[in-house]
C-alpha cells in the first residue's frame, strides 16, 4: 500500500486505483522477497509495462522499498509493529467539519516519513505517509457527519 501511495505522487489517485491489479501482477503480488531481488532485466520489463506508471524513479522505489521493508521486518519482528509505533499502536481519529479541514500531513506522518527515508525508503514524503496512514486505518479522518465515520479501531 505504501508503494502504491508513492506511485500516486503527482497523479490522481484514480489513475493508480485503476492500475492496482496490473501493479499486483507486475510486482509479483507485492511479494517483498521477490521484489527485493529484481535485477536490471526485470526493471526493464517493468518500464515497458503500459499497465503501470512507467517512471524509472517510481519503479526503482518499489524495489528499494521492498529491500528496506525486509530489513525492518527482520530487525523488528514485523513491519506492522514498526509502522504502528508512530501513533502508539492506536488509530488517530479526527472529525473535521469541512473537507478543507482535512490535513495533508501531521507531526505523526512527518516522523514516519523521516524515519522511513533514513531506512532507505523512497517516495515516502509526509503527505504520502499521511495518505497511507488514512488508507490502512492508522488515521480515521471521516468528516464529522459522514455516514462511514464509525467507531475507531486500534491495531489488530
Amino acid at each position: 500500500m505504501l508503494c502504491l501511495e508513492g506511485a500516486q505522487a503527482g497523479l490522481s489517485w484514480i489513475t493508480i486505483l485503476r492500475k492496482r491489479e496490473t501493479y499486483r501482477l507486475a510486482f509479483d503480488g507485492f511479494d517483498a522477497e521477490k521484489m527485493a531481488r529484481y535485477g536490471s532485466a526485470k526493471r526493464s520489463r517493468l518500464l515497458q509495462d503500459p499497465g503501470i506508471v512507467r517512471n524509472r524513479l517510481k519503479v526503482a522505489a518499489f524495489i528499494a522499498n521492498a529491500q528496506a521493508y525486509l530489513k525492518i521486518r527482520d530487525a523488528q519482528g514485523s513491519f506492522d509493529g514498526y509502522i504502528w509505533q508512530f501513533t502508539g499502536g492506536k488509530s488517530l481519529r479526527r472529525r473535521p467539519l469541512h473537507l478543507g479541514s482535512i490535513a495533508a500531513s501531521t507531526a505523526h506522518s512527518d516522523a514516519m516519513s523521516k524515519d522511513l527515508r533514513q531506512r532507505g525508503f523512497r517516495f515516502v514524503g509526509s503527505t504520502i505517509c499521511y495518505a497511507f496512514m488514512q488508507a490502512v486505518g492508522i488515521v480515521d479522518e471521516h468528516q464529522r457527519y459522514c455516514w462511514a465515520g464509525g467507531k475507531p479501531h486500534g491495531r489488530r
